[in-house]
Formats: C-alpha cells, structure tokens, sequence
C-alpha cells in the first residue's frame, strides 16, 4: 500500500501539475508528505480509514466501549429530498435505524443510548411535519418495545414531556412503563427537549430550594447541578463520553450542553437514515483512537 501510495504521489508531484494548474499549497503539501518521515505511511492509513473493505472489519477494544453515547440524528429530510421523496419519509425510515443502532449499541455493552429525538426549537417547523413526527412514538413502541423487553433494555425520556400531545405523551409513557423491570442498556430519548431549557429549569429549581431555605448557597457545586439536571435520570452516566452528530453538520443544536463538557465528538458525514451499525462501530473506533485527559496530562 505505501509503495503504490508513494509512486502515486511522485507521478502526482511530478507531472500531473505541469498539465494543470495545481494550487501552489496542495503542491507544497504533497511535496511535505512525500520528504516527511512517515507521512506516506499517515497518507496511506488516511486512504484506508476513509473505506474499510470487507476483509478489513473494525476490531473494537471491548473494554472501552463508551458508557453513553449521544446522538444527534440530522439528516432525513436531506435523504429524502435526494429521492424526490416527502420529508417525512426520512422520518419514517429513519425509525428503522434507531432499531438497528440500538441493537448494535446493546450488543456492544453501551450503557446508555441518548437519541436527540425533537428538540424544543422543531416547533417552528411546517405542522404537517410536526404532526407527523408527534404520531412516530406510538407507531415505534407498539413494534419495537416486545424487542426491548426481550433485550432487556429500558426505555427513558428527558425533556419537557408533559407539553407533548396526549397520545405522544401516553406512547413515551406507556414504553417507559413496559420497561421498567429491566436493567440493560437504558435507550434514552431527548424529546421536546432543549439544553438551555433545560438549565434555565435547573437554575430556577436550585434557587427556588435557596429562597426555601432548603439549599444554603455555598452548597451549589458541580455535583448539586449535575443531580438536578434531567439526566440524573441516568446516574451514575449522566455525561456522554460520545456525542455523534450525522448528516456532516458541526454543531450542537443545543443539546446536553452541560453534560457534553468532556465527551468526544464524532462528526459524520452520513445521513441518519443511511447510519448502520457498522457506522456506529466506526464512530468508536474514532473515539477509541484518542486519548481522553480530562483536562490532566497522560500518564507516562
């Protein structure tokens, strides 16, 4: 692979820009990788991280898995406009990946599964699609929760979802009821949620237990945050150790904004309702490769 990688980048250097106006940057970086020690060896591994074959199959380190994943799921109404399709078909077929990747997250060990489901700003959209979207719960959990109980994951919601319509509301409640008993993977569902709601609701709560006298003020720390956030609800992995974003967009739409302080970011480029399993073991593969300080130093 370096021997063809390397006689490719000479050819390239040497004779391709005589004919074509190459950017004088792109020249001088190919020139660097070429005199660099090592840099065929980093251009190759780039080309063969950008597609794995079949013969190629990920190795994951099982003993570090993250605990909780975070996913913002973007991207089905790009995938359906590129098939000439309703927005709300993306929706639809999107379902079917929140099946496969939870299955995957399971198989794997994952502790918790966070989906950013409806956020709390998706109000403004058309209301045809956000009816559409408000009548997915009911359509998921009545197939999918005998496979949750079955696989004894349990099913959690963050987020404001008393403001939800009524058969939305009783969907998400009845699917956290079924579940219940089991002690799996949690599948957490962010809807109608929204991260600075969500502080605004925490700051309010803690300083209604000051003005209460419940809570003296010198006992507002990280931990009376953390327990009075929504996610407590996970304990003890309320923070994400990786947050995924699909469809190539880099932002974070507001979610999980305190949690998110030290998670890992994977920022992909495929749309959410094209996401695999396989996508999934690439994205921790990603956060497997790096090394999580914390703010400290590694240790020697």
């Amino acid at each position: 692979m370096i021997e063809s990688t390397e006689s490719f980048l000479r050819f390239f250097v040497d004779n391709v820009d005589q004919r074509v106006h190459l950017c004088p940057v792109v020249h001088f970086l190919l020139k660097y990788i070429l005199t660099f020690n090592g840099g065929v060896s980093l251009f190759s591994k780039l080309i063969k991280n950008g597609s794995h074959s079949e013969e190629e199959k990920l190795t994951l380190d099982p003993e570090r898995i993250p605990a909780h994943i975070a996913i913002i799921m973007d991207g089905n109404g790009r995938w359906a406009q590129k098939r000439h399709l309703p927005r709300i078909a993306g929706h639809k077929t999107a379902l079917e990946t929140v099946k496969e990747v939870t299955r995957e997250a399971n198989r794997l060990g994952v502790k918790v599964l966070t989906l950013y489901t409806f956020s709390t700003e998706n109000w403004k959209r058309p209301k045809k699609e956000v009816d559409f979207l408000m009548g997915l719960p009911v359509t998921f959990f009545d197939t999918f929760v005998p496979e949750l109980v079955e696989k004894n994951i349990r099913v959690n919601a963050i987020g404001y979802i008393d403001e939800l319509p009524s058969k939305t509301k009783e969907a998400v409640m009845r699917a956290i009821e079924q579940t219940a008993d089991n002690d799996g993977m949690v599948l957490n569902f962010a809807i109608n949620y929204g991260g600075r709601a969500e502080i605004n609701t925490m700051v309010k709560e803690i300083a209604k237990q000051v003005k209460d006298k419940q809570l003296d003020i010198d006992e507002i720390d990280d931990k009376k945050i953390t327990e009075t956030l929504m996610t407590n609800s996970l304990r003890p992995y309320n923070d994400p150790d990786l947050l995924i974003r699909t469809s190539g967009e880099i932002r974070l739409s507001n979610f999980l904004l305190w949690q998110i302080a030290y998670s890992e970011f994977v920022f992909s480029d495929v749309l959410w309702p094209d996401y695999t399993a396989e996508t999934l073991k690439e994205n921790i593969y990603e956060y497997q490769s790096r090394d999580r300080r914390f703010g400290g130093l590694k240790k020697e």
